[in-house]
């Protein structure tokens, strides 16, 4: 029989089977939780599946969050692109976003309805027509950038720093050889 002061011995035994009952404690003495991680041998095959899923929660959480401020899914972008670049042609607006020209100009006829957005001629080509963000517009990038930042929060608890920068990372890695080998097709009629 084994000593039960000795490492190898039952007294060892029992007191890991407590230690992991009662959970691990902090420098400070308080009781730390313990992360359970997923254990499933993932492999490529469930990427897509996954990524398209965590996509469409994502999107429908935002979509959610905007609609308080009187913004539909796929608006945002505009609002924050012309933030970003205030005066700018649909087309420009339709190649930044990704979408077809047609789109984005029901989009805009959508937004200009709702009084988020103003089309003006170009002061120096006439031909143009340029998109500008009313005082409204304006007014919901503070709502858009809250809403997807309690988006983010809520998508990434529990995850640390770490964990968060690989995943944009490997998201944008994924992005970019998307996008070198995208081929155009027929997009959805909305954004």
């Amino acid at each position: 029989m084994k000593c039960s002061c000795s490492p190898h011995g039952r007294g060892a035994q029992r007191s890991k089977v407590k230690g992991m009952a009662m959970g691990k404690k902090h420098k400070d003495g308080k009781k730390q939780k313990s992360k359970k991680k997923d254990q499933t041998e993932y492999t490529v095959v469930d990427l897509s599946p996954a990524l398209t899923q965590a996509a469409r929660s994502m999107r429908t959480v935002l979509s959610r969050n905007l609609l308080e401020s009187g913004l539909y899914a796929g608006q945002d972008g505009v609002i924050l692109s012309l933030a970003e670049s205030d005066g700018m042609t649909a087309g420009g607006l339709a190649h930044k976003l990704g979408v077809k020209a047609p789109t984005m100009t029901r989009t805009i006829g959508r937004m200009e309805a709702q009084g988020f957005l103003e089309r003006k001629p170009d002061a120096e080509d006439a031909r143009l027509t340029k998109v500008y963000l009313t005082e409204l517009g304006r007014g919901s990038v503070q709502a858009i950038e809250t809403a997807g930042s309690a988006c983010d929060h809520m998508a990434t608890q529990e995850f640390s720093e770490k964990e968060i920068r690989n995943l944009v990372r490997l998201l944008k890695a994924i992005d970019a050889n998307l996008q070198s080998a995208a081929i155009p097709f027929d997009e959805p009629e909305e954004i």
